[in-house]
């Protein structure tokens, strides 16, 4: 059997695998979300205490016209879901979400219903910006919002803003080291073509070191299963960014079999 095939029918078995274990405790399997909610985040500590709808937001708009870095790193949202512990008060104070949503950068509330357009949760709320009609032009992909989004940038549908004026400190310019070569334990899956460049485009160092990931080559070690479970690359991929059910977009470089 030709190695070709051989690599092949491993993809095959490692879809299969990871669509299984990605499915619930319970073993049902988990519904794939259509492309507009994907990476969609119901953001609701407070407010059903208040009597306000939860907020629903919509990453794939962010990420059309931000850094990961600029949010993540300069007003200091949580990497996880609900981590942030936003308020009212901290958004009037030009904190998280009100560092942009002031009525400048973006919207800010008007008194005039604009609450509506982030507390939308249950409701038949009509976005300004419609996902289908804002990708329609965009490079595909198979999974996650169903848009390549590094090639989208590179072929200039999205210009993306790094910095914030009075919330953004000076960059530390360095050099973004080239592509690494990461090979699987399993000798038979492709190689793993990482590319520093294009997570430093969106990310920057800071949100990946010192971590999760060690500036030292090779560490830490980590399994298919931590990423699955949300850690290393499993962070950004299954969350955000396109999830490890793509596995051709990692895994690039094919192994040649020692016998």
């Amino acid at each position: 059997m030709k190695k070709s095939v051989i690599s092949l029918m491993v993809i095959f078995v490692a879809i299969i695998s990871i669509t299984l274990l990605s499915g619930s405790s319970h073993g049902a399997r988990k519904k794939r979300p259509p492309h507009h909610e994907y990476g969609n985040v119901v953001i609701d500590n407070f407010s059903r205490g208040n009597k306000m709808s939860p907020v629903v937001f919509n990453h794939w708009l962010h990420r059309a016209k931000y850094t990961c870095r600029l949010c993540h790193a300069d007003l200091k949202f949580s990497l996880k879901a609900n981590g942030s512990k936003i308020t009212e008060e901290a958004n009037k104070k030009g904190l998280f979400c009100g560092a942009c949503h002031n009525g400048k950068e973006a919207f800010g509330p008007d008194g005039k219903g604009s609450c509506d357009r982030c507390h939308s949760y249950g409701k038949n709320e009509q976005a300004k910006n419609e996902f289908y009609p804002f990708t329609r032009q965009f490079p595909r992909a198979r999974f996650g919002n169903g848009i390549n989004w590094i090639t989208a940038e590179k072929e200039g549908h999205l210009t993306l803003k790094d910095t914030l004026s009075g919330k953004s400190g000076k960059r530390e310019q360095r050099t973004a080291p080239g592509d690494s070569v990461i090979k699987p334990d399993e000798q038979e899956m492709p190689q793993i073509i990482f590319s520093h460049e294009k997570h430093a485009l969106w990310n920057g160092c800071d949100l990946c070191h010192p971590e999760p990931f060690q500036e030292k080559k090779g560490s830490p070690k980590f399994t298919m299963e931590e990423i699955i479970d949300g850690k290393f690359c499993g962070t950004c991929h299954g969350k955000v960014s396109f999830p490890v059910l793509d596995c051709q977009r990692c895994h690039t470089k094919p192994t040649i079999l020692e016998r």
